[in-house]
């Protein structure tokens, strides 16, 4: 029988259960607490920037809308360009970005410049999706779940701790050392970045859809812009009831467009999937949830005590009653780990989503003093690092590697339209419920606990769709354990090749030739997904047929070896390739042969 044999290189395919963590965790965890922190630095100051920026307080307003929508409008489209170039490389642009608009932002009182800068300190936004890409990419099973929790909650750590760090500044120096200090702060993120994260090995193919980006841009813009600025416009105004119509026909548009597009900014098909689509709308009600007491709180620890229920604190105070809030997600983060692993993502978040409930519906009767304003912090903030932890990893779960970024970045992008939401209505509501104090009108507590009740309202909305998960845990497939590249026996495919049927064959061996048996072999096709994978028996067969002809990647992984991949081609018309692999350290050269 006439055979055909070439000789190709095989590469290491990177096995996460071989890999270090080092400082990636830190490192990325303190990269996403200083976007937290660029978020919320004018916090302190928000009442004043009228003031500062010699402008109306409408036109002030712009000051953090710009952020908002600039951090929408980054994190989807940086996590695709992750995806395709380097989520490492990204996420340094992502940071750098951010440092040059803090930097404008501390040399200027001029309101267009500042609005400048304050859009371009939103691009750090991408950080979170990439380090969660990087993350999965990276870590061994064992500390990816803590990881990524600690991670996705990072926005919720940085936002407590800023919180009584920035009044502190504004108290005490000029409101400039702000920009200054967050411009600092990411001029470090970048120079751990650089020292000790590794550059992802993961891409997916294709190019980037520049067209679906700018389609996606002007959607999201078009959407969150009436909804921040709807209350200073008027809800039924034409501008804002034409902004929300011009929303809805851009976004159609744009869907119809990327369900054509061989490359698509967001592959809406992975997002439709059941638990793609459910998670995300469940992460607009958790970003609901999580402003709520970010707005309220402040403000009634602020207010005087003249108003009868103002608990009459400083801004340094205020901030330091809501950190909490914060540093109670950064400990929830192992919590979730052992939850997760135990039980799976979807159940830790509706057990978050539950202790947020239990955490609003305590705070409509404990706002008569700080010490009560500070456990409702401590409850929330649990339930909400539990709830935030759980997102990533039920998305991670659903699809494809060389889909991660994209994928957590519209996830990111699903929080960011729940607090716009939760600031709009919420603002809505504290506006028509105040009442005039001292020739001012200030927030009543009928408004404060109205907005408790909205919150506790997103957050059983939320436990309904959570409810509607798949009930698999979904985390198996990244989760801690001792578990193989592969997966488990319930994920392995071991398709028997008969007469005709084609496919690759072969053994996998050890250097000296001896069998490796239960190794697991991954088929990977030309875009980086998994076409396939199976477990080879006790002499080391294995058998794969590939769903088409065309080029593959064989990826060989099993205990006590280095993984290795091999490329090989599959003409497809039922003619089988042999295919041997062999498992050793470092990289070799193996032979492919085609039986004809």
């Amino acid at each position: 029988m006439p055979q055909t044999t070439t000789d190709q290189y095989a590469g290491e395919l990177p096995d996460p259960s071989t890999r270090k963590a080092g400082g990636i965790v830190p490192v990325l965890a303190f990269a996403g607490i200083t976007v937290a922190v660029m978020q919320t630095l004018l916090v302190p100051v928000i009442k004043d920037l009228p003031v500062l920026l010699h402008t109306a307080p409408a036109n002030a307003t712009w000051v953090m809308t710009a952020t908002l929508l600039a951090g929408a409008v980054s994190t989807p489209i940086m996590g695709r360009l992750g995806d395709l170039f380097g989520k490492r490389r990204m996420l340094l642009a992502s940071l750098a970005v951010m440092v040059i608009g803090s930097l404008i932002c501390g040399f200027t009182d001029d309101l267009v410049i500042m609005i400048v800068g304050r859009a371009l300190q939103g691009f750090a936004m991408g950080a979170i999706p990439l380090g969660i890409g990087i993350m999965r990419d990276e870590l061994p099973r064992e500390k990816l779940g803590s990881a990524m929790a600690l991670m996705s909650s990072s926005i919720g750590v940085g936002g407590g701790l800023a919180l009584p760090a920035a009044a502190l500044i504004a108290q005490n120096a000029d409101w400039h050392a702000l920009f200054f200090g967050a411009a600092g702060l990411g001029v470090l993120s970048m120079l751990l970045t650089v020292r000790y994260v590794p550059e992802s090995s993961v891409r997916a193919d294709g190019t980037f859809d520049w067209l679906g980006a700018l389609g996606l841009s002007a959607g999201l813009v078009s959407l969150l812009l009436p909804i921040t600025k709807g209350s200073d416009w008027g809800w039924g105004s034409p501008t804002t009831l034409g902004l929300f119509g011009l929303a809805v026909a851009i976004l159609l548009l744009w869907g119809v467009m990327e369900l054509r597009s061989a490359a698509p900014l967001v592959d809406l098909r992975t997002t439709a999937r059941r638990e793609v689509l459910l998670t995300n709308l469940a992460s607009i009600m958790v970003g609901v949830a999580f402003y709520a007491i970010s707005l309220v709180l402040p403000q009634l620890l602020q207010l005087p005590a003249a108003t009868g229920y103002g608990l009459g604190q400083s801004m340094l105070m205020a901030g330091l009653c809501v950190a909490p809030l914060g540093l109670t997600m950064m400990f929830t983060a192992p919590v979730y780990a052992r939850i997760s692993a135990r039980r799976g993502p979807k159940v830790s978040l509706m057990l978050g989503m539950l202790i947020i409930g239990i955490g609003y519906g305590a705070g409509l009767g404990l706002m008569s003093a700080a010490w009560q304003t500070v456990v409702i912090s401590v409850v929330v903030g649990a339930g909400i690092g539990l709830a935030y932890s759980s997102l990533p990893a039920l998305i991670i779960g659903a699809v494809d590697p060389s889909e991660t970024g994209a994928a957590n970045g519209l996830n990111t992008l699903m929080r960011s339209i729940g607090t716009s939401v939760s600031s709009a209505v919420i603002g809505m509501v504290l506006a028509h419920t105040s009442i005039r104090t001292g020739g001012v009108d200030v927030p009543s507590m009928d408004g404060f606990r109205i907005s408790f009740l909205i919150a506790t309202g997103a957050v059983i909305i939320g436990l309904v769709l959570a409810a509607f998960l798949p009930s698999q845990r979904s985390a198996q497939r990244f989760a801690p354990g001792p578990t193989s590249l592969a997966g488990d026996a319930e994920q392995s495919r071991q398709p028997t090749l008969v007469a005709g049927s084609g496919g690759f064959r072969g053994r996998v061996v050890d250097t000296d030739g001896t069998p490796v048996a239960r190794a697991n072999v991954t088929l990977i096709d030309p875009r980086g997904r998994q076409a396939g994978r199976t477990t080879a028996d006790e002499d080391g067969r294995y058998a794969l047929l590939p769903p088409s002809s065309g080029p593959y990647v064989l990826a060989g992984t099993a205990t006590g070896y280095a993984p290795h991949a091999l490329p090989a081609e599959y003409p497809g018309g039922g003619v089988p390739v042999d295919v041997d692999l062999v498992l050793a350290q470092g990289a070799r050269e193996r032979r492919t042969t085609v039986a004809s």
